[in-house]
């Protein structure tokens, strides 16, 4: 993704966690009191999220020292200690909580998505969906790109995609794509949902950018790649895991679309261990 802010995103999360302060350690710590703390990882995986995982530190305190040994988008080992805090140990505490959350998910997400990359050996490419976290989208977002997936449309303002409900409001696939066409004079991309193989024609004799293939078998979707023929981009939806993805990246889509990757991830698992 391009320029992206978080910071916001941090302060939101900061603000619900600590409001008026850390009762627990403000009634066991002093002020002055500082420490040193690890980032240790407690799996293998993809790290993401690194980078708002410091600024969430800096933000609570900017006199504390966040070092970094990885990089987003590098993969890590388990009991890798990929980043080392010193500071004062009212304010490590007090970010500890948002840091590990938000890094925990954006690490789960991008380790998920390096596995669905790697199991379409660059057939296709993969690609997340709107199915992400209220308020986190971006984060979600990022984290797929950096486990090597491709981002779809951001939100709803930045590509139509035509889906069932659309369609039947409008009329059929035709109607509602000249509709989508008269509102906005295909400054946007355009993408149709398609549920069979007649569907499929009427989409190819419109002016659109892409076909989404949704539920098909691969049998289906096969047939689908020849009657296209390359003449438009195909996507994949539905039923797509790390068990079927492989044989429907084989049947020649050009990308494949998983909710999975962002509706319900398993976060990462690291530890903070303050010295």
């Amino acid at each position: 993704m391009k320029s992206i802010n978080y910071i916001s995103i941090i302060a939101s999360a900061l603000e619900e966690d600590i409001q008026s302060g850390d009762l627990t350690s403000e009634s066991i710590f002093k002020p002055e009191q500082t420490c040193k703390a690890q980032l240790i990882a407690k799996q293998d995986g993809i790290i993401a999220g690194l980078a708002v995982f410091k600024k969430t530190f800096e933000l609570v305190d900017a006199n504390i020292k966040v070092s970094l040994n990885f990089n987003d988008g590098q993969s890590c080992k388990n009991r890798d200690v990929i980043a080392e805090i010193s500071g004062s140990v009212l304010s490590v505490l007090a970010a500890e909580r948002v840091a590990l959350n938000l890094l925990q998910r954006m690490s789960g997400i991008a380790t998920l998505t390096h596995e669905f990359v790697r199991l379409c050996e660059n057939r296709c490419k993969v690609l997340d969906t709107r199915k992400t976290a209220p308020n986190l989208r971006v984060l979600d977002k990022w984290a797929v790109s950096l486990g090597g997936g491709t981002n779809h449309r951001i939100g709803l303002y930045d590509m139509a995609l035509i889906k069932e409900n659309h369609i039947k409001a409008a009329g059929g696939i035709k109607q509602a794509v000249n509709k989508v066409l008269a509102h906005d004079n295909h400054k946007h991309p355009i993408e149709v949902e398609v549920t069979n193989l007649d569907e499929l024609q009427q989409a190819l004799n419109c002016d659109i950018d892409r076909i989404m293939l949704d539920n098909m078998d691969n049998k289906t979707m096969k047939k689908a790649v020849k009657i296209t023929d390359g003449k438009i981009d195909l996507e994949a939806s539905g039923n797509v895991n790390l068990k079927t993805i492989k044989g429907i990246s084989k049947t020649g889509v050009n990308y494949i679309s998983i909710g999975a990757l962002t509706h319900s991830v398993t976060a990462m698992d690291y530890s903070l261990l303050v010295k």
